[in-house]
């Protein structure tokens, strides 16, 4: 799947790296805990969250991952935006919740691993 796919499933709204929309991705992970992502999270492409912190692009870094989803409305603040565009990071946001977001992207054929 690409990442415009998943900027469409979720009307989405992305912030930065619209570059990166032709990139492919396998797989997602769902959480607001980032050491649950650091300590459990393998080849994962893109982070749903709803914490709306510079940590997320962090994390997001550390594990490889491509894009950060934003979930229940919440849009990021500027730098979060600014890092992520410094990292190389497609920062989206939906209005959708983390269950339906997540579920919408299962159902759509993206994997959890």
């Amino acid at each position: 799947m690409k990442l415009s796919d998943v900027k469409t499933i979720l009307d989405a709204k992305i912030f930065c790296h619209d570059d990166l929309l032709d990139e492919e991705v396998n797989s997602a992970c769902g959480s607001d805990l980032m050491s649950d992502v650091l300590a459990f999270v393998k080849n994962q492409s893109i982070l749903l969250t709803g914490l709306n912190n510079q940590q997320v692009v962090r994390t997001a870094e550390m594990m490889d991952m491509s894009c950060i989803v934003f979930v229940r409305g919440k849009a990021p603040e500027a730098s979060v935006i600014n890092l992520a565009e410094a990292r190389g990071l497609a920062l989206m946001a939906t209005e959708l919740t983390m269950y339906q977001a997540c579920g919408k992207l299962y159902a759509a054929g993206l994997g959890d691993t």
